[in-house]
């Protein structure tokens, strides 16, 4: 872990996904809308597999029948990653999930999950408990209502959880322009400045990225 150095590095992270279904996703009523929370997990999950991260996905309820799977745009994102499904709320009290976020190696998790105020509150309690260091990404996860997603994010605050935002994630990681790891960040960065647009006019992209993003893509094809 670098708690002397204070910032997060892609070297010792795993990305820890929880519960993006459709049925989370209807009842979204937090700031982030729920097209948003979506395109932010795909910014995440992009984000891992370009650097090179552990990835573990759950779900719950799907052999139950009572959810459906993993919302497919996410996880078209994440070739080679089983979901995990479970029956518990809390993700840390299914055996399955407990064991594939040890077998990580990573002490330092970065945590989305649905909804903010339980999937995603009870998991990043439990981790801390546990001895894991949380990140969690305010705007890759909803709640309920307002009242629920942000009182999740303060319970999770004042337990030691670390709070942050998707882009961010991404921009923390490698951090150096000079670096081997910017070359896939930044194309990362260039579809999410692509594609944020479609979305919302709420998240800034400034005409020079926007002009940096497509000449991307287009030396890309």
């Amino acid at each position: 872990m670098n708690r002397d150095l204070g910032v997060w590095t892609y070297e010792d992270c795993a990305l820890v996904l929880i519960d993006y279904q459709n049925e989370m996703f209807e009842v979204i009523r937090s700031e982030t809308p729920a097209d948003l929370v979506e395109l932010n997990v795909r910014l995440l999950a992009k984000t891992a597999k370009a650097l090179d991260m552990p990835i573990v996905l759950s779900t719950v309820g799907v052999g139950y029948g009572f959810n459906g799977p993993t919302l497919p745009s996410i996880l078209a994102e994440l070739d080679g990653i089983e979901p995990i499904d479970r029956t518990s709320m809390n993700a840390f009290e299914d055996d399955a999930f407990r064991e594939a976020v040890k077998a990580t190696g990573r002490k330092r998790l970065i945590i989305g999950g649905l909804h903010t105020e339980i999937c995603l509150t009870f998991a990043t309690t439990h981790a801390l408990k546990d001895g894991y260091d949380p990140m969690i990404v305010t705007d890759a996860v909803g709640g309920r209502s307002q009242v629920a997603h942000r009182t999740g994010i303060e319970r999770l605050s004042h337990a030691g959880a670390t709070p942050t935002t998707a882009l961010a994630v991404n921009t923390e990681l490698f951090r150096d322009w000079a670096t081997p790891a910017a070359g896939p960040a930044r194309d990362v960065i260039y579809w999410y400045f692509r594609e944020a647009p479609k979305v919302t006019n709420a998240v800034g992209v400034a005409d020079a990225e926007k002009q940096a993003a497509s000449a991307a893509l287009q030396g890309a094809t």
